[in-house]
């Protein structure tokens, strides 16, 4: 995943980005570029710190119908397996599994972000909205 990709979706934990921005990038992707990315969301996800407590806030937050089946699938848990299993759906179901991803980055990242913003080392709990700050962490990372 490119920098500026980490950083969208960080803005969009934040409430700083919409997902029909997210998912209008991410189905400019192949099928096999869709996977990578999604398995790529799992290390920001599992670095966010979902609980199995989150699975009804998330299918909520992502608007999707619970009786899809990368819902059902995450009712089994956040686990890192599960997630697996959820991006080796269909390609059909990549669109779904995408939304779903994006809120079950967002609730706990929320979480997390109230209690670690602008911490100095962590870039993406700073204030994402202050273009001087994203300027910095492209800039530091180059």
């Amino acid at each position: 995943m490119k920098l500026e990709e980490e950083i969208l979706i960080n803005r969009y934990g934040q409430g700083l980005a919409d997902s029909r921005e997210l998912l209008s990038n991410f189905n400019t992707l192949d099928p096999e570029k869709k996977r990578t990315f999604l398995t790529d969301m799992t290390f920001l996800i599992i670095q966010s710190k979902p609980s199995d407590n989150d699975i009804e806030a998330i299918i909520s937050d992502s608007k999707l119908k619970p009786t899809y089946t990368p819902c059902i699938l995450l009712k089994k848990g956040v686990a890192s397996h599960n997630l697996s299993k959820i991006i080796a759906l269909p390609e059909n179901e990549l669109d779904k599994v995408f939304l779903l991803f994006l809120s079950l980055f967002k609730i706990p990242y929320q979480r997390r972000f109230k209690d670690e913003k602008n911490h100095p080392d962590k870039w993406w709990y700073w204030d994402l909205s202050d273009e001087h700050k994203v300027e910095m962490i492209l800039k530091s990372y180059k």
